[in-house]
């Protein structure tokens, strides 16, 4: 049987694998019972929702040694997400270990990068640099050709 929402009588979209990374603690009750449907429901999801959960306290321990044993159980525990996840993993080892360890992200970074391309697209076809550039940087009267 497919997992049905109690409140709205809906399928319960795929999209709650989302639900598999956040702890007990951190749900919503909507959220929670969700995860209960799907825990009756699914063997996969129990499997999957495990598995993301000891994935989840490696990163937050910071701990790399934790990442072999982990990869490995996950390429053989029979979900093809967690297989391939697993096969992404160690296509690039090194750089993820470092991620595990460090305790600094780029996501400032890309958050910005996101955001000015984000303005680009939106006026692709419409300005110049000098519109662009007003865009992007604060205002100051001081320069202001008006």
């Amino acid at each position: 049987p497919k997992p049905i929402d109690p409140a709205t009588g809906h399928l319960i979209s795929p999209i709650a694998a989302a639900l598999c990374i956040k702890p007990r603690g951190m749900l919503a009750r909507r959220q929670a019972v969700k995860v209960a449907v799907l825990k009756a429901a699914s063997d996969d999801f129990v499997s999957m929702r495990r598995m993301a959960m000891r994935f989840r306290a490696i990163l937050r321990r910071r701990d790399p040694d934790l990442l072999i044993p982990w990869i490995n159980q996950a390429r053989h525990c029979g979900l093809h997400g967690m297989q391939r996840f697993a096969r992404t993993l160690l296509a690039d080892l090194d750089a993820v270990r470092t991620a595990v360890s460090e305790p600094w992200s780029n996501g400032q970074v890309e958050g910005q990068i996101n955001r000015l391309k984000t303005i680009k697209r939106s006026m692709y076809g419409r300005a110049g640099l000098a519109l662009l550039r007003a865009r992007l940087l604060p205002f100051n009267p001081a320069t202001s050709n008006t």
